[in-house]
């Protein structure tokens, strides 16, 4: 009993984490981008632009929600498969947006939402045409299958092969955020994919800073326990990313 005790006061009161990124490695760290292709090649200009001199290993992940709400989310999956930032390792972690495209494939049910929720721009970019929300099963049906006619094999692996979670150093990179108290390698899709103010509103230290898009910030976030960079891109042109580089955290973003 004394020792369930002590393991759960841990748990839920971590020591303070010191930033730090593994010597010898810079790594670039990219919010939602939704749709929007022309900010995600502008922000892999001014990324290229900044680790042009640098000697170290260079790593570069994305947080996920690469589709639905911007005009081009066929655009941007293209662009992330076809035109990599050359000298980087890349990282694809998924966001609750890509993991409903792949359950509407399965599921017809979960077509409401997707459509009201940004899907529709995904659709639309894929050339399926909606002329307006459908009203009966049926037709989320069609639009299924259309989808599955319609979406390359390529876009298809790209989107089955995203990770939910990546660490390195001190940090944990994720789409959403993670369950506070309950140990990284338990935390469940379902909050990497969706949590909100449970997460964000917990002021303690977790076991390692929690790096993070989903939630819309005016500006990025840098808390004691995490770092937000969900700066709303589709809709307010910045698409931020986060440069870790030892200690240092720094910040460059796109403009409107």
């Amino acid at each position: 009993m004394k020792q369930f005790v002590r393991k759960l006061f841990s748990r839920q009161h971590n020591p303070p984490v010191v930033p730090c990124c593994p010597e010898g490695q810079r790594i670039y760290c990219v919010g939602d981008i939704h749709g929007r292709v022309d900010l995600l090649e502008q922000l892999h200009t001014l990324i290229a632009d900044d680790a042009k001199d640098s000697p170290k290993q260079k790593t570069i992940i994305y947080l996920g929600d690469y589709i639905d709400r911007g005009d081009d989310s066929r655009a941007v999956i293209d662009s992330l498969l076809n035109k990599p930032l050359k000298g980087f390792e890349a990282v694809y972690l998924r966001g609750n947006h890509d993991q409903t495209l792949l359950d509407f494939l399965g599921q017809d049910e979960v077509g409401q939402g997707w459509l009201n929720h940004g899907g529709l721009a995904t659709l639309t970019s894929y050339g399926v045409r909606v002329n307006k929300l459908p009203a009966r099963k049926g037709d989320y049906v069609a639009l299924q299958q259309e989808l599955m006619e319609r979406l390359p094999k390529t876009h298809l692996a790209f989107l089955h092969a995203t990770r939910m979670s990546y660490q390195a150093g001190s940090y944990y990179f994720v789409h959403a955020g993670i369950q506070p108290g309950i140990d990284l390698e338990k935390q469940q899709a379902e909050d990497q994919l969706w949590i909100r103010e449970e997460f964000s509103g917990y002021g303690r230290h977790h076991e390692k800073i929690i790096v993070h898009g989903h939630s819309i910030c005016d500006e990025p976030q840098l808390k004691i326990n995490r770092i937000g960079l969900d700066t709303g891109a589709y809709m307010s042109g910045r698409l931020t990313a986060l440069i870790l580089d030892r200690e240092s955290r720094r910040f460059i973003q796109t403009h409107a």
